[in-house]
């Protein structure tokens, strides 16, 4: 396949004087996107909470200056490697994509052929960046808690920040497993939507102001993405051995909690980077996106944008006006 000397570019770049950052729309060499033996040619990337704070400087993302934004890309081989041939269609997501190496948000994708996975049978491009890191981290999140012993039957999950990205990927994947899910957002317009991704019962945001130490043991697991009070609440009301899966810090990063739940009750806390975990683990978690982990309304759940977008989507992501996965439509396939 041809490569162009030319790539479109969302970039991050930092003001040598005042070191404020902004993304920008710009052309670069194609040569000198990234590093790695892969070459891709990106028909699809997403837009991730991480992205638009990268994209509007409100948190330093990057570790480097200028670097293209988007931590996920899908898209075609132009150049094989490893294990990849030309022509296939490949995922990239998590890694150090837009934090020390040029994302998603091009024309091409240059990474090592290592961090690629080959799409599997019953996912598009398309759908595969409505899972994205989102996907990534649910199917991650729910992958831990069943290696701690959940099952469908044994009682609620809670899902936390349900109206975000990975919060309605999560809801609609317990529910194709059969599990019983109730689904927290503060956003009621969402609900209706919520119930229709399998949520059992959608509430608004739990009451942490005064946690105790123990309380009603109520959920048998929970994913949660809001970190802070909410995550001391769940530990305290977590069925004794049941774990929690944390991958977010939307409420807070102090975590005011004591040792009870945990050597009284047995309640794992369980830890959860999409962005580095063994590739093995990766490989089978996106087998299972296309099959047991697949939601049955992946289509609802994603909205596609233009690449042109871009800036609008990053600023409204930020501010809490995205509800739901944005898809970037990038190139068509070819």
């Amino acid at each position: 396949m041809s490569v162009a000397d030319t790539a479109r570019a969302y970039q991050l770049q930092q003001d040598p004087e005042t070191k404020a950052v902004a993304a920008v729309m710009t052309q670069v060499p194609t040569a000198r996107i990234g590093e790695g033996d892969l070459l891709v040619r990106v028909t699809h990337s997403s837009v991730n909470y991480k992205d638009g704070l990268a994209a509007t400087g409100t948190a330093p993302i990057a570790r480097r200056y200028p670097l293209i934004g988007g931590i996920d890309a899908a898209g075609v081989v132009v150049e094989a490697a490893g294990s990849h041939q030309e022509g296939d269609h490949v995922v990239v997501t998590g890694f150090d994509l837009s934090e020390k190496h040029d994302g998603g948000y091009a024309d091409y994708l240059r990474v090592p052929s290592d961090w690629a996975i080959r799409l599997p049978d019953g996912l598009t491009l398309e759908q595969s960046m409505t899972l994205g890191t989102a996907g990534v981290t649910a199917a991650l999140g729910i992958h831990q808690l069943e290696h701690n012993g959940l099952r469908p039957g044994d009682g609620p999950v809670a899902v936390t920040g349900a109206s975000g990205g990975v919060g309605s990927l999560a809801v609609s994947m317990l529910a194709r497993r059969g599990y019983e899910i109730t689904a927290f957002t503060g956003k009621t317009e969402q609900h209706d939507e919520l119930r229709r991704y399998g949520a059992t019962r959608v509430e608004t945001r739990p009451d942490t102001d005064n946690v105790r130490a123990l309380g009603s043991e109520t959920w048998a697991g929970s994913m949660d993405s809001v970190g802070g009070q909410t995550l001391a609440w769940l530990a305290s009301t977590t069925k004794r051995g049941g774990g929690i899966a944390a991958y977010g810090n939307a409420g807070g990063v102090k975590v005011a909690t004591t040792v009870m739940p945990f050597i009284l009750r047995g309640v794992n806390l369980l830890g959860i980077n999409s962005g580095w975990f063994p590739q093995d683990v990766r490989r089978r978690l996106w087998e299972r996106m296309a099959t047991d982990l697949k939601p049955e309304h992946l289509d609802q759940i994603g909205h596609l944008v233009g690449f042109e977008d871009l800036p609008t989507v990053c600023r409204e992501i930020v501010t809490g006006a995205v509800a739901g996965r944005t898809v970037v439509h990038i190139a068509d396939p070819g």
